[in-house]
């Protein structure tokens, strides 16, 4: 008896120690998903629960779509160590030849999305070359595409001003909903089922990350930890498409950035253009020796951040079904935010795009929530400004003393 009490001491023991140190080595890593949480918490309390509701949910993935999307791109940039200052703009002009092409021209929504893509690319690639051929620093380029941009957006919508969308199939992009099928009264039987599917691939990939792991004698967590997280993780997914398929279910911009968000995950992590874009951020040079074409690589991220420059202002215009004067106005800073809030290191040559949009719905819950409370607007933008620079600091700090 005395002896199994004893085992489950060291259990126990052993079991705080591996907490202790698991919790020390992977701080920096979990940090922003610790203060996602507590910024739920806390806005859920002071707004009386309307911060969890339904359709503030609905609400928060579309206000984040279109900085989600811009983000992802952002942080292949800034792996690279470069920076892209146009996206803020490029998204609003291209969603106003959104706009244009869809009311003034009457073209359909699947000719107008790829033009309009087209037209981010050829953006990307003009930026690119400047970049990577010509030689003018990343800086200078896209500060230069800033004001070209906005000065476009200005030209294209200075006799009508503000543009009304009234294209159903393009305005669903960001404010409809994934179809149902109608089998239970009340319940979103297609969220639900999207969400069980989600968790089984959730569970089966980090299982086969695990087996991979063991199979090459890399350490890994204990059991029972890693059945908790699973189990953790399972929950919370559960939770929020129980949430939402008691509404109206699942809405078309988290599929479209959730789509984004694995294939960019998929590029960076199992792919040779990903371990490239990791070996030049890290150090370009040693790429280059290694046979890298870092030009190419460089142009690819420059020709990607593009598109979804492109992409984020068609879902932008969707979300207010028009394009206005202003669109684009500081997109650029909430992209950038979310990439370092998100974990990418300001020397280049780390970061994780599923981070990022962490870092994203940190940005977006914040806005999501003052404004749920009525703070002034000024204020906000402090209370982000804190954030970053707290966020920021961690990170350099953590990285130092590792």
């Amino acid at each position: 008896m005395a002896e199994i009490n004893e085992t489950a001491v060291e259990e126990k023991v052993s079991l705080g120690i591996e907490l202790k140190t698991l919790a020390k080595r992977n701080l920096r890593d979990y940090m922003m998903y610790i203060v996602l949480v507590a910024i739920v918490i806390f806005f859920s309390v002071v707004t009386g629960g309307k911060f969890i509701t339904a359709g503030n949910i609905t609400n928060l993935f579309n206000q984040a779509a279109y900085v989600a999307v811009l983000a992802i791109g952002m942080t292949l940039i800034l792996i690279l160590r470069q920076i892209d200052l146009s996206v803020g703009y490029v998204a609003g002009f291209s969603g106003a030849v959104a706009a244009i092409l869809l009311t003034n021209n009457n073209w359909p929504v699947f000719v107008v999305i790829p033009l309009v893509l087209l037209i981010g690319l050829c953006i990307g690639m003009y930026q690119g070359i400047l970049v990577t051929r010509v030689g003018v620093p990343a800086f200078v380029t896209t500060l230069a595409g800033m004001f070209i941009f906005r000065g476009l957006l200005g030209v294209i919508t200075s006799k009508s001003g503000t543009i009304v969308i009234k294209n159903e199939a393009f305005n669903t992009l960001n404010n409809g909903f994934i179809p149902d099928i109608p089998i239970f009264d009340g319940i979103h039987f297609m969220t639900i089922l999207i969400g069980i599917i989600a968790v089984i691939l959730v569970v089966f990939t980090q299982i086969r990350a695990r087996k991979n792991k063991e199979r090459y004698n890399f350490r890994v967590v204990s059991l029972p930890i890693f059945v908790t997280m699973l189990v953790l993780v399972s929950v919370v997914i559960m939770v929020i498409v129980t949430v939402l398929a008691k509404w109206r279910g699942i809405p078309w911009s988290a599929v479209i950035v959730a789509a984004i968000l694995l294939g960019y995950n998929f590029l960076l992590n199992k792919t040779k253009l990903g371990r490239y874009i990791y070996g030049i951020g890290g150090n370009d040079q040693a790429a280059e020796l290694s046979g890298v074409n870092v030009k190419n690589v460089m142009l690819f991220a420059f020709c990607s951040m593009g598109v979804l420059a492109s992409l984020a202002g068609i879902l932008y215009s969707s979300r207010l079904q028009s394009a206005t004067p202003q669109a684009g106005a500081a997109f650029e800073m909430d992209a950038i935010a979310s990439s370092y809030i998100g974990g990418v290191a300001v020397s280049g040559g780390v970061g994780k795009v599923t981070n990022t949009i962490i870092g994203t719905l940190v940005i977006m819950s914040l806005t999501n929530g003052m404004n749920l409370m009525g703070v002034d607007t000024f204020m906000q933008y402090v209370v982000k400004g804190i954030i970053f620079i707290l966020a920021v600091a961690f990170d350099v700090r953590t990285r130092k003393n590792n």
